[in-house]
């Protein structure tokens, strides 16, 4: 541990000579004293400029810190507002018993996990103790009972991104009970949260979380026409939306997003089977409809204004008109290679289907002289 402590504090003392050097400072600034390439005087340190180091270096040798001086333990309780413990393999949950008292302002917290660690107690400690929080990503907490977004509605009223992927003990009375607490919600991901995403959890989410932007439901097999419909009433500022692998979705959920959610950019369809061109043309006759003013040229329209990306694999129903629409209404879609945003993998029969600038290429690979060519 001595050894550890010494290597961590030999970073501090490297990433203080480099903000010394960066702002053109003399080493003895603020009281400050380098004596046989050791810092002396941390508890003089004014604490702006203990968080511009602390800002240089990682975020374990941002725990060790917090021990070194009662300066630097201050500073960090007082002004670390991101950490992430992603690189812990072990002890993660302990770790997060211990921090979360202490960090008290944290406003970003990355708890992501290979190997399941946390527990509901984790997540009951950062509830009790960091009311600030916004950001959290509690993705592949296998352990994690309704407990915890039981205590996360309560305690982290603030939250505008969640990640809760992968947690599949979740229940949707417990998200929905969630919902109605973090209203500010603009980024969530439930991917594989098979039990918790369901209609009824999605119709709370329509219901109190409006400014929803990005949403994840890859996988949640649970979730139905009903559901999606109420998301698009309910969050029309709605821009990004995964519905990979929701087989039960038809072409109703389809249209509700391209009659409200008019900011849509990105839309996944994959191994929706029941889409068919219907769904399609919706999407493009929505452009239509939506855009302003009906005389402007389509090369002028900003391609930032529709979709994106749009992923229908496996949606072995649609015929290439239908996707051909939809592909010469949205210009940022593209099929052409290196810039595929209109994925179709799977779909043999959409072949023919090619965005505005592969056919332009087409076009003048045609017109180049034989003899030229040859």
């Amino acid at each position: 541990m001595v050894g550890k402590d010494n290597l961590r504090t030999e970073d501090l003392n490297l990433c203080f000579e480099k903000l010394m050097m960066l702002s053109g400072n003399g080493i003895g600034t603020g009281g400050v004293k380098m004596e046989g390439g050791v810092i002396t005087g941390w508890k003089d340190i004014p604490m702006e400029l203990l968080l511009q180091i602390v800002s240089l270096v990682d975020d374990q040798t941002v725990i060790m810190a917090s021990g070194v001086c009662r300066g630097w333990r201050d500073a960090i309780s007082l002004g670390l507002t991101h950490l992430s413990l992603s690189w812990c393999n072990k002890n993660m949950n302990n770790l997060v018993l211990s921090l979360a008292p202490k960090f008290t302002k944290l406003q970003s917290l990355i708890l992501r996990q290979d190997k399941t660690q946390l527990e509901d107690d984790a997540v009951q400690t950062i509830s009790n103790c960091c009311h600030d929080l916004q950001v959290l990503d509690l993705s592949k907490s296998f352990k994690l009972s309704d407990r915890s977004l039981f205590a996360l509605a309560h305690g982290c009223r603030n939250l505008s991104k969640l990640n809760i992927s992968g947690c599949s003990a979740f229940s949707d009375s417990a998200l929905a009970y969630l919902a109605s607490f973090c209203q500010n919600l603009k980024v969530l991901n439930l991917c594989g949260c098979v039990q918790a995403a369901s209609d009824i959890a999605l119709q709370a989410i329509g219901r109190y979380c409006s400014q929803l932007q990005s949403l994840n439901l890859g996988w949640c097999d649970n979730v139905s026409d009903v559901g999606v419909m109420c998301l698009a009433y309910g969050c029309p500022d709605l821009r990004t939306l995964d519905l990979c692998g929701c087989v039960r979705i038809t072409d109703d959920s389809v249209i509700a997003l391209a009659n409200r959610c008019l900011h849509l950019r990105s839309l996944g369809l994959y191994y929706c089977q029941n889409i068919t061109d219907t769904a399609m043309y919706s999407l493009a006759h929505s452009r239509v409809k939506n855009k302003t003013p009906m005389w402007k040229p389509m090369k002028e329209m900003n391609d930032e204004d529709g979709l994106r990306t749009l992923n229908i694999s496996q949606c072995t129903a649609l015929t290439p008109p239908a996707v051909q629409a939809v592909c010469d209404t949205f210009p940022a879609l593209h099929t052409c290679s290196g810039r595929h945003s209109l994925i179709m993998s799977g779909c043999l029969n959409l072949m023919s289907v090619h965005c505005v600038c592969a056919v332009h290429a087409h076009r003048t690979a045609s017109n180049i002289p034989h003899r030229l060519i040859e």
